[in-house]
């Protein structure tokens, strides 16, 4: 019964081609089969769009963008076609992971398991994969929304029970078709970095019930497509999209004295030796943009 559910499959490319094969493997050994994977191209300039024409799998959609739209659109491009093809949740995957063949059937199953609206695996760094890059997290209100993930730590068994928690970054979570109707899709203007966060916190909101499955596993090449944890474009868009995210989900009075709290820990961060003139400027830069982004909002 559970293969007569149908799966919509997202993943976002952009110059992927040096994982995309093995992705590609993972994805079609899948032991639940009835999927459609939706791959959205922001214009990729390497081997990525070879690579996918070159696959012949009729489950295979390929959208491709002529510019880079980001990869909160790019999940909603995907999501929406997902929608409209009538599948019954959505996975949104990234294509820098390996897996077993039953992680589809494993997330699935799961939701109906923990009447839940959404289920997340273990998920390990691939160069060293005893040890977590993330095994679920939650909000922390008290440090202006901020997540806590559970990562880093080597796996001895400590999160090996099926538990609910608030947050997962959306490098793998399967999400109910139903749920999108309540939480709206992610937000664009987001374009990278943050997007997660919004999302699983407007989910909570609603009630939204995640469950970390243990009994699932990815292997992550993080950050393998973006330049590295510390790149220029993840330092960018995280600084930016944590003012944004501030404000827009918490509001002006309630999120001004986190905005001022961010803005002395990046006053901090120069003043303690931790950054470089040029990196500050930088941070400032992306710090004002996100207020910027606000204006634009209001």
């Amino acid at each position: 019964m559970e293969n007569s559910s149908k799966i919509g499959i997202v993943t976002v490319t952009y110059n992927s081609g040096r994982v995309l094969s093995d992705f590609l493997r993972c994805i079609f050994s899948q032991t639940h089969a009835n999927f459609i994977l939706f791959a959205i191209d922001n214009a990729s300039t390497d081997a990525t769009m070879r690579l996918l024409r070159d696959c012949q799998d009729s489950r295979l959609v390929i959208v491709g963008n002529l510019d880079n739209r980001g990869v909160a659109e790019g999940n909603n491009q995907g999501i929406r076609a997902a929608l409209e093809a009538a599948c019954d949740s959505v996975l949104l995957i990234n294509n820098d992971t390996e897996f077993e063949s039953d992680l589809l059937e494993k997330l699935f199953s799961g939701l109906a398991r923990h009447k839940a609206d959404m289920t997340c695996p273990k998920m390990m760094y691939f160069d060293e994969p005893q040890r977590f890059w993330a095994a679920g997290g939650h909000f922390q209100p008290w440090r202006g929304y901020r997540v806590s993930q559970r990562k880093d730590a080597l796996d001895r068994g400590q999160y090996d029970q099926a538990e609910q928690v608030s947050y997962v970054p959306t490098c793998c979570v399967l999400i109910q078709a139903s749920l999108f109707a309540r939480t709206g899709l992610m937000d664009p203007k987001y374009f990278v970095y943050v997007d997660d966060v919004d999302f699983m916190y407007r989910a909570q909101r609603v009630g939204a019930r995640l469950m970390y499955l243990p009994e699932c596993k990815l292997l992550h090449k993080v950050s393998s497509l973006a330049g590295g944890q510390l790149s220029s474009v993840e330092i960018r868009y995280s600084t930016r999209n944590r003012v944004y995210f501030l404000i827009k989900n918490l509001g002006f009075l309630k999120g001004l004295p986190w905005i001022v709290l961010y803005e002395a820990y990046l006053c901090a961060r120069f003043l303690g030796f931790q950054d470089r003139v040029s990196m500050f400027c930088f941070r400032q830069r992306a710090f004002f943009a996100g207020l910027a982004m606000l204006v634009e909002k209001n």
